[in-house]
C-alpha cells in the first residue's frame, strides 16, 4: 500500500461515513448503475479505497469482486488485499474494471490506470469514478490546497488528463457523466442555504457535478466501435475470456 493511501485510509473511511459523504456516495451509486447495467462478461473487479463500499450490486456480470488496500471488519469473501498499483490478477482476465476514487488517492494514478488496462480483456470496459475539478467542489478545494483531509487531499484529475492517459493506453472513451451539484458543506443547513449554487451548477454546460464517471473500452484491431456507450444495450453478450485465463483468475482467488 502506498504511504499516502495508508496514512489517509482512516480519514477517507471516516469522511464517507459523514452525511455529506453518504449523500455523494448515493449519487455515485445511482450514476454508476446507469453505466454498469449495460456491461456484460464473466468477471468484474472494483479497485477500492474504502473496503466497505461496493458499486457493482446491479451489475449483470457473473462474478464481481473487489481489490481492497487493507483487511477490516465486515469485509466480504469476494475481496483481494493488494495495492492498486500492483494487482495480482492475470493479464487480460477481467471484463469490467471499476475504479472508485482509486485514481484520487494514490501516488501513481497513471500506474493504477495502467494496471486496470493490463488485466482488462480486449473488448472489456473500465469505469472511472473520481472527484471533478470543474465543479463547486473543485473551486472549494482551491481554498484547501494544503489540506491533508479527504476529500480535499484527493487529486481531482481533469477530464483532459484522463482522456490523454486513456489514449496512451489504447482505451477508447465512450461516455462521461457527472452528478451531485450541492455545495460541499458539512452541515446540511448550509447546503440548503446554497441551493442557488446547486441550481446554477445543474444548468451550466458540460459536466459540473462534484464527481465524474468515465466509461472507456479496450479496443483491438478489427473491432467495430459503437457510436456511444449506450449502444451496448443492444448487445446480448460480450466475448468472454479464454478458458485458460478464467482458470488463472480462479486460481488467484482460491489461493488468496
Amino acid at each position: 500500500m502506498s504511504r499516502s493511501l495508508e496514512a489517509q485510509l482512516p480519514h477517507i473511511m471516516a469522511w464517507f461515513d459523514t452525511e455529506l459523504g453518504q449523500e455523494l456516495l448515493q449519487a455515485e451509486r445511482d450514476t454508476v448503475e446507469r453505466v454498469i447495467g449495460a456491461l456484460f462478461g464473466m468477471h468484474l473487479v472494483q479497485f477500492s479505497v474504502d473496503s466497505r463500499i461496493t458499486l457493482f450490486e446491479s451489475s449483470p456480470v457473473t462474478h464481481c469482486f473487489s481489490v481492497i488496500p487493507k483487511l477490516g471488519l465486515g469485509v466480504g469473501d469476494n475481496c483481494i488485499v493488494a495495492e492498486n498499483t500492483e494487482i495480482p490478477l492475470a493479464h487480460e482476465s477481467v471484463d469490467v474494471v471499476l475504479l472508485h476514487h482509486a485514481l484520487d488517492f494514490t501516488d501513481s494514478p497513471h500506474q493504477v490506470l495502467r494496471e486496470a488496462s493490463r488485466i482488462l480483456r480486449p473488448g472489456g470496459h473500465v469505469v472511472i469514478v473520481g472527484f471533478n475539478p470543474v465543479s463547486s467542489w473543485g473551486l472549494y478545494r482551491l481554498t484547501k490546497r494544503k489540506s491533508d483531509v479527504p476529500p480535499w487531499s484527493g487529486r481531482f484529475l481533469s477530464h483532459k488528463r484522463l482522456s490523454d492517459w486513456l489514449k496512451l493506453l489504447e482505451l477508447t472513451e465512450l461516455r462521461q457523466l457527472s452528478g451531485y451539484y450541492r455545495a460541499p458543506f458539512t452541515k446540511a443547513k448550509w447546503r440548503s442555504r446554497f441551493r442557488l449554487v446547486e441550481s446554477v451548477a445543474r444548468r451550466l454546460p458540460g459536466h459540473t457535478g462534484a464527481f465524474s464517471v468515465m466509461l472507456a473500452r479496450k479496443d483491438i484491431a478489427g473491432m467495430t466501435p459503437l457510436r456511444s456507450g449506450w449502444g451496448l444495450r443492444r448487445l446480448i453478450t460480450l466475448p468472454v475470456a479464454e478458458p485458460t485465463t478464467r482458470k488463472s483468475l480462479r486460481k488467484v482467488c482460491e489461493d488468496r
